[in-house]
């Protein structure tokens, strides 16, 4: 099997995304430091070889040079589906329902989740000034998303049915960030919100992305 090699940043919820992936299918794979800080990201040979925008992650495999997170999970499992955690169904209708879990994450929670990650957990690292109007509006948009959840997860013990999918290890990255901060109220409130949290972040693949972050 060709090389696995993972382009990012340790500090990229996009590219925890990635790894968390990797790690749940047990993929055999090299992370390649971007050194975002020198811009290195944004260098010709970074656009022109792996993605144009100046975005991490980028995945190469064999002669396949590929980049967006989400396209890099939904690669990662398709192509090895016969390896490790099955993140994705054959049979078509439960699949459907895995979708409509992925598409939520993307266009409803992950939009607002960022904000707050930025704000709270990104700004004063640099030594920014948080924006509370922006935490404020957006922590309320968060609490009708995990009403949802809520409201799902207590028909499923997952967001994409009764086995873990990439439904949700697409939302590890950004709780990672949340539950160092005041938004961590609004999962723990919600009880079924908070038991899911609570297994999908004690999954060994992603205790080892959290050891590989605190190794860089």
């Amino acid at each position: 099997m060709a090389a696995i090699k993972v382009h990012g940043s340790p500090l990229s919820t996009n590219t925890l995304r990635v790894l968390a992936t990797v790690y749940e299918k047990e993929l055999d794979h090299e992370f390649v430091l971007v050194d975002m800080s020198a811009g290195e990201h944004k260098k010709e040979h970074f656009l022109s070889t792996h993605n144009p925008f100046g975005q991490v992650p980028a995945l190469e495999h064999g002669d396949l040079k590929h980049f967006e997170s989400r396209a890099i999970t939904k690669y990662a499992a398709y192509e090895f589906a016969n390896k490790g955690t099955q993140l994705i169904h054959q049979d078509s209708k439960k699949m459907a329902i895995t979708l409509v879990g992925m598409e939520v994450e993307a266009q409803q929670y992950d939009p607002v989740a960022s904000k707050l990650v930025w704000e709270l957990g990104i700004k004063p690292l640099v030594g920014m000034v948080t924006d509370k109007a922006i935490v404020e509006e957006n922590e309320a948009k968060l609490a009708k998303v995990l009403d949802v959840y809520e409201s799902r997860l207590a028909q499923s013990k997952y967001l994409g049915g009764d086995c873990f999918t990439l439904a949700d290890l697409h939302h590890l990255p950004t709780l990672h960030y949340l539950f160092g901060t005041q938004v961590k109220k609004l999962f723990d409130s919600r009880p079924h919100v908070s038991a899911w949290v609570a297994d999908i972040t004690a999954r060994p693949a992603w205790l080892k992305v959290l050891a590989l972050q605190s190794q860089q």
